[in-house]
């Protein structure tokens, strides 16, 4: 799926007054629609159920993200594709030079075409959103965003959790599986809070 241009865009969803002053490396959050949100929102206690990476392009922020294949989409683009074209960013505290932003985006374009994980298996055959972000960060600069945790540490007894569960692995779910959630980036104390505009 080729992304729209911006200008195309604002035809058909919730438009900002002034996207976010963002910067390579920025992490992005909002609420998606996807079918598996509410239990990733359950599961994790957040509103947030996905993530990207923000990287410039011409000029143009984009989001590099894990949706069905991991690819670059337009930042207004993604916005309008959460809840009520909802998004917060997040910055490492101490920024990154343009030698680490280099870094950063050899690594996470790596990924680049790499199908999504639905089992949320902590490999590189295929990967999640915020599993997408946190091995780029650590890869490349050796830095880690939130802890990671085990598939047991989560809410896994809640009706929609366990209902997507079996979905995914029917009896067999691999509860010592290494997880990142988005949540754990979010609330990571080597980030800060980017000021994000509120949609129309």
């Amino acid at each position: 799926m080729r992304c729209l241009p911006l200008f195309l865009f604002a035809l058909a969803a919730p438009a900002f007054a002034v996207l976010p002053d963002v910067q390579d490396g920025d992490l992005v959050f909002h609420t998606s629609r996807s079918a598996q949100s509410l239990a990733v929102q359950r599961a994790t206690g957040s509103k947030y159920s996905h993530m990207g990476m923000v990287f410039l392009k011409h000029g143009q922020p984009y989001v590099l993200e894990a949706v069905s294949t991991v690819r670059y989409t337009p930042l207004a683009q993604w916005a309008a594709r959460g809840s009520n074209g909802h998004l917060e960013v997040k910055r490492l505290t101490d920024g990154l030079s343009p030698a680490q932003a280099a870094r950063l985006r050899t690594e996470a374009e790596r990924y680049l075409g790499k199908p999504y994980d639905l089992t949320f298996e902590w490999s590189d055959q295929r990967i999640y959103c915020s599993e997408l972000v946190w091995k780029s960060y650590e890869r490349a600069l050796g830095i880690r965003i939130g802890e990671t945790q085990r598939l047991r540490d989560f809410r896994l007894d809640d009706p929609a959790v366990a209902a997507k569960l079996r979905e995914r692995y029917g009896q067999a779910v691999p509860l010592d599986e290494t997880v990142i959630s988005p949540v754990a980036m979010f609330r990571a104390k080597n980030l800060q809070s980017v000021a994000t505009p509120a949609a129309k």
